[in-house]
């Protein structure tokens, strides 16, 4: 493999499909003479011999298609074919070709010097000689003509080009203006391209270009090689689809969806639908308000998570898809009408399609185009049949087709445009990953299509049980402190609850002192975290030093003009209020350490020692030209020679070689183990075939699935035990940050002391009303941690609690996973960490685990806080409210 392979792979940080496809092109090249005129059917000849797949090139010069799905990156993958055949042969001539207008536009940008998604960049070449873009309305002018005498030019020219443009320009029996004699070269300019003897053609979308005439007009290009991209390797015709014969690579949307690629599909339905019960006017509009229920519970999560992260802020858009124009317009006025959610989305809808003309498709193109604005307020797209390539959002999250068509059909048409992922990839949050297909009808046809492995839905989610019946929205949960400084509103207190007495009133009420206690609480969190405890601040040292570093960033802040006169006739009393603010700030606080606990180094990992089941394995023999093409279309991983693979010595070595190749597995530590399964797999074998050569027979065949068998029993008695744990305690404490959580719209707060009915449904609920709690509002997993709240606010040695946020604690139970308990504790005489488990489960390996680690982060935390810590695990049943924290502890 040549070195500009590695290097492009490198700095484009390809993934690893697209290094792929660049690896088998750097192949290709040394397959094919690439210059004109080449003898294509001795081209065919050997690239059959090492890619099967390809039966024919199906143009008049050597053409590959390189198919990969939606969201994995093609043009980026052009940009490193042209890099590639640039650096490794000297190419220098390229034509690139979209099927649209909107793809032509998006083509140009990507490869056009400083865009956002420019296709070279990290690609210095690049950068010190930028490629020369030649377009369907620039190459007139003459600058894609190389002539060294004339120019002393040597740089790349990428010409991007518009089919459906040059086809238009043929209507009436005329010419296109590319195939017109320009005075400027003596030629057209299509004719002076097609006789470059380095002409590279590039395809997007190449499905686009099977008609007859864009194969004869693409044939006439006469170009060394054609490289074809497309997610569809297929054409229709009559309702029949023909695959592609020049496919050299595939990665389909399965391999996309598995990989992490793009947004998991899931299809929508309602609890206990039954489509009888619905004429088709009452399912559409069943579907509509399903689809918005969807929608508006996607834009909550995404709120959440961005509040969580700090990441950009995603605004999503639902897509409907309608019968035709009448329809489209028809179901316009429906959603924006003041019945439909109290017509909250009226001036928030666009419709596209064909009838559209004029400023009205102009203004419905420009929206569509900056859907992903946030500034951009449509929330709906209607749309029939238009959305084709090139439309490339990552803000699609709802599809409602209302298109009659099989669900294969449906489900295939339907989710392209919305696979790809806003922030590049998968952030492991359900919500933000996942992309809704609202189909009540075709829910139990498409969930049983699922269980097909070549399915790309696997979910099935549904209204009132994964997703609210009820519109919500986003709340902050801030901790108490920043209402009380007055830095944020006061928390509305739950019906019939008053507000706890140190959170009545806040303690400034004024903007120029809210301002110095802003600045004061943000260098407590940010300089005076690392003291050994927060009661220091309270020392008249540590005092005098925050208040001049408030000072010198109050001046810092001052406008330059200094304030206008009259507006604040007192200057406020910095040092009184950064003395409250240190007050407040030590006693709504629990100084939780910043220790970091993990596994130690000796941690004990392995596999228990275990018998293999195999009583189902019944492979028969397969005849020898099966067995040598099964070996050589995994000749990647085999020995091949002659007419079949090297034979072990010894028959277990089939199944242990395979084994050793799994990363998990080593075998100077389990090699005993791993000849124990395989002899007892080649024993079992033994049982039912009668010859040695039909047992070896079997095991060379069916190799990945018999060491497939054996792994995955392994992983069943896999072991990871920490003989002890480690901590570390960087001096200081952490500071409370704020969470999100998600409740119903129009709904405040909950009293914490109100027993919840439905048990299952309190997940989704907030409550308030502390008066001990270190934040304002909390979300319980759980009516035992409701009821331990209820305990935690009533005894009377409990001084302050709080429900860490989420890895506030650094406590690793084992190399990837983190362990947040559900509540810390502080009484007058200690500390604690609680954790509440259903009773079944507190001998559960995995809670042990955490109990061990959490121990551990507490013996490390007593040695640097001035009170003890401890841990407690608690029983749910035994969260009773007639208990004493005390007494739950002990």
């Amino acid at each position: 493999m040549r070195p500009a392979v590695y290097q492009i792979e490198h700095r484009l940080s390809l993934r690893p499909p697209q290094m792929e496809a660049l690896q088998i092109l750097d192949r290709v090249c040394d397959l094919l003479p690439l210059e004109k005129a080449a003898d294509t059917a001795r081209a065919l000849e050997a690239i059959r011999n090492e890619f099967p797949a390809v039966t024919d090139f199906e143009r008049e010069f050597a053409s590959l298609c390189f198919a990969l799905a939606t969201g994995v990156g093609k043009t980026r993958l052009m940009g490193a074919f042209i890099a590639y055949l640039q650096q490794a042969w000297n190419i220098r001539h390229f034509f690139v070709l979209a099927p649209n207008l909107t793809i032509y536009n998006k083509l140009i940008a990507d490869f056009t010097p400083g865009s956002p998604k420019y296709v070279f960049q990290g690609l210095s070449d690049f950068a010190v000689n930028p490629p020369e873009i030649i377009t369907g309305d620039n190459y007139e002018s003459g600058r894609g003509i190389r002539s060294a005498d004339l120019f002393g030019d040597s740089g790349i020219h990428i010409n991007i080009f518009n089919i459906s443009k040059i086809n238009a320009e043929v209507r009436g029996g005329a010419s296109p203006r590319i195939k017109r004699l320009s005075e400027y070269i003596g030629e057209s300019y299509f004719e002076y391209l097609s006789k470059l003897d380095d002409l590279v053609l590039l395809m997007d979308e190449s499905h686009r270009y099977r008609g007859k005439a864009g194969m004869r007009a693409i044939n006439e290009l006469n170009p060394i090689l054609g490289l074809e991209l497309t997610a569809t390797p297929q054409i229709e015709t009559g309702g029949r689809a023909t695959d592609f014969k020049n496919v050299i690579y595939s990665y389909p949307l399965a391999s996309a969806l598995r990989d992490g690629f793009v947004k998991e599909p899931a299809v929508l339905t309602r609890e206990n639908f039954r489509a009888e019960n619905y004429n088709e006017d009452g399912l559409e509009e069943l579907k509509l308000q399903d689809g918005i229920r969807a929608h508006e519970h996607t834009k909550v999560q995404l709120d959440i998570y961005s509040r969580d992260t700090g990441r950009p802020l995603v605004k999503p858009f639902m897509l409907v898809v309608a019968k035709d124009t009448g329809h489209a317009n028809d179901l316009l006025r429906r959603i924006e009408a003041p019945v439909f959610f109290e017509g909250r989305y009226k001036g928030r809808v666009i419709t596209v399609h064909s009838n559209q003309s004029g400023e009205e498709k102009d203004e419905t193109v420009q929206q569509l185009l900056s859907v992903e604005d946030p500034a951009n307020q449509t929330e709906i797209v209607i749309h029939v049949n238009m959305l084709k390539e090139g439309w490339d959002v990552t803000n699609l999250y709802t599809i409602v087709p209302l298109r009659a068509a099989n669900s294969r059909t449906l489900v295939e048409q339907s989710i392209g445009r919305g696979l790809r992922l806003p922030y590049g990839k998968r952030t492991g949050v359900a919500a933000v990953d996942l992309l809704t297909i609202v189909s009540h009808d075709k829910f139990q046809e498409i969930v049983d299509h699922a269980n097909d492995p070549n399915s790309i839905i696997k979910t099935g989610i549904v209204i009132g049980r994964d997703i609210p019946d009820k519109p919500t929205r986003a709340v902050t949960i801030a901790p108490t402190i920043l209402s009380v400084l007055g830095l944020t509103p006061m928390p509305e207190p739950p019906s019939g609850t008053a507000l706890p007495a140190a959170a009545q009133q806040p303690l400034f009420k004024t903007e120029p002192e809210r301002r110095v206690a802003e600045t004061a609480y943000k260098i407590i969190q940010q300089d005076f975290e690392r003291l050994s405890r927060s009661g220091d601040l309270k020392r008249p040292e540590i005092r005098q030093k925050l208040i001049a570093k408030v000072m010198e960033q109050m001046e810092m802040d001052r406008p330059a003009q200094g304030e206008l006169a009259g507006v604040f006739p007192e200057p406020p009393d910095v040092a009184r209020i950064v003395e409250k603010t240190a007050n407040a700030f030590v006693d709504l606080n629990i100084d939780i350490p910043l220790i970091v606990v993990q596994p130690s180094d000796d941690v004990t990992v392995g596999y228990e020692d275990f018998d293999l089941e195999c009583s189902n394995v019944r492979y028969p023999p397969v005849a020898k030209d099966l067995l040598i093409q099964r070996l050589t279309d995994n000749q990647r991983f085999r020995i091949v020679s002659g007419d079949g693979v090297a034979q072990e010595p010894r028959l277990e070595n089939y199944i242990v070689r395979g084994l050793i190749d799994k990363n998990d597995i080593s075998y100077d530590d389990h090699s005993a183990l791993l000849y124990k399964l395989a002899g007892q797999l080649v024993r079992h074998l033994q049982s039912y075939l009668p010859t040695e050569e039909e047992v070896r027979n079997v095991l060379e065949y069916h190799q990945d699935e018999l060491v497939r068998l054996v792994h995955t029993q392994m992983n069943q008695h896999f072991v990871e035990k920490a003989t002890s744990y480690v901590s570390s305690a960087p001096k200081g404490f952490q500071t409370l940050r704020p969470g999100s959580a998600e409740i119903e719209l129009g709904k405040s707060a909950r009293n914490f002391r109100q027993p919840v009915e439905e048990k299952l449904l309190i997940r989704g609920m907030v409550f308030g009303g502390f008066g001990k709690c270190l934040y304002s509002t909390l979300k319980f997993d759980s009516d035992s941690e409701r009821r331990f709240a209820t305990i935690l606010e009533d005894d009377a040695e409990v001084v302050k609690w709080l429900k860490p946020p989420k890895d506030v604690l650094k406590i690793h139970y084992s190399d990837d996973d983190n362990y947040n308990p559900d509540f810390i504790v502080e009484t007058a005489l200690g500390r604690y960490l609680c954790e509440i488990k259903r009773a079944t489960d507190m001998d559960d390996a995995v809670v042990q685990k955490k109990a061990k680690a959490a121990i551990a982060w507490c013996e490390r935390a007593t040695a640097v806080s001035d009170k003890p810590w401890k841990y407690a695990l608690l029983p749910h049943d035994r969260i009773q409210i007639n208990r004493t924290f005390a007494g739950l502890v002990a």
